[in-house]
């Protein structure tokens, strides 16, 4: 049988995907294109859903009404047939809940966005650089073996070759949905090649997933934005920049501020920064709303905190832990490749056995 908490989650389905049947029908929402492919993108996302819930309850009356023929004077034979009739209803109604299941898992209103992640060296000097570019590392054999695509906005690295900070876009199928877990702090522990005792190293790198919004989601004002110019630093010689190429744009109502300079166009430069802040500012409000909605946050795999450790990396061990599910596995090294499956599979199930409490 379908829980409660997810028969009532089914009915909300359900009665948004009417209602979005007779909003896509209205020619007003038809002229604005913009909205209509939002609309159009959300009925596809639950259709499946709610047609699987409809045959559910199909099966259920099926069953009923068979349990109340049984419940007449009728020959022997035709009572057998009913009983098997009713085993088969059962067989298909373990199915459809078993699939109910599985897809629920995946229900997000964001899960179909791409992401814009940043990675920044925590605690522990140049070791913490070098684990910034670790994960990255990761992330980005992940997005391969799933087909997404990375698109870098801005970085700067340390003199160890490590990452102070890189911000990248992520784009692909279920993006968010996925990587939106990896928000917070990861912690290392290893040795590291600079350590000659060969003592054991602890450090932190820090790790955001913010959503990429659509123009519906976030309107900012331009009287809102305040955007400076300057020059790029990086390398001497032919790559000095000789034009005031990078861009640093500020929020005002917020104080939100970000700067790109990788790129040697202005042009290119401004795009990507009003990404990253346009991502922050949803982010944000995503947030208040949250804490305002207090009830949400019980839903979710920790609070999403940017200073909750979420992971610990140990090398000594080969063991991975992610702390908020008590998830542990000694494929440290597959996981590092970017073989991350198993791990979001564990947090998606526990995902969803939140939501169904």
């Amino acid at each position: 049988m379908v829980k409660n908490k997810m028969h009532e989650q089914l009915e909300k389905l359900t009665a948004r995907y009417q209602e979005l049947e007779h909003l896509l029908a209205d020619h007003e929402q038809i002229a604005d294109r913009q909205q209509y492919n939002k609309l159009a993108k959300e009925l596809s996302d639950i259709k499946e859903l709610v047609s699987l819930f409809g045959e559910y309850k199909n099966l259920l009356k099926e069953a009923t009404d068979l349990e109340t023929v049984l419940s007449g004077k009728y020959d022997q034979d035709f009572v057998e047939l009913a009983h098997d009739e009713l085993k088969n209803l059962e067989i298909k109604k373990t199915g459809i809940v078993a699939e109910l299941n599985k897809k629920m898992a995946g229900v997000d209103k964001d899960a179909g966005r791409n992401c814009i992640i940043e990675i920044r060296q925590g605690t522990g000097g140049d070791e913490a650089g070098l684990f910034a570019a670790d994960l990255y590392r990761m992330y980005s054999k992940y997005a391969a073996i799933k087909g997404w695509d990375i698109e870098e906005m801005s970085s700067s690295v340390n003199e160890a070759g490590g990452i102070k900070e890189i911000i990248f876009g992520v784009k692909g199928k279920d993006s968010f949905r996925l990587l939106k877990f990896e928000s917070g702090v990861h912690r290392v522990q290893r040795v590291p090649t600079t350590e000659s005792q060969g003592r054991i190293h602890t450090s932190t790198a820090t790790v955001a997933v913010l959503r990429e919004p659509e123009e519906v989601d976030l309107v900012i004002e331009p009287k809102d934005l305040r955007i400076d110019t300057y020059r790029s630093s990086g390398p001497g010689g032919q790559h000095m920049q000789k034009t005031d190429s990078a861009v640093r744009i500020t929020h005002i109502p917020s104080g939100t501020a970000v700067a790109c300079q990788d790129e040697r166009s202005q042009i290119k430069n401004r795009a990507k920064a009003m990404r990253v802040l346009r991502a922050r500012i949803l982010e944000v409000k995503i947030e208040e709303e949250a804490k305002r909605l207090s009830s949400a946050r019980k839903t979710q795999i920790g609070t999403g905190d940017r200073s909750e450790k979420i992971r610990t990396y140990n090398f000594p061990d080969r063991r991975i832990t992610d702390h908020r599910i008590n998830f542990t596995s000694h494929q440290l090294e597959g996981i590092l490749e970017g073989q991350m499956d198993e791990l979001f599979e564990a947090l998606l199930k526990a995902e969803q056995e939140k939501k169904n409490e």
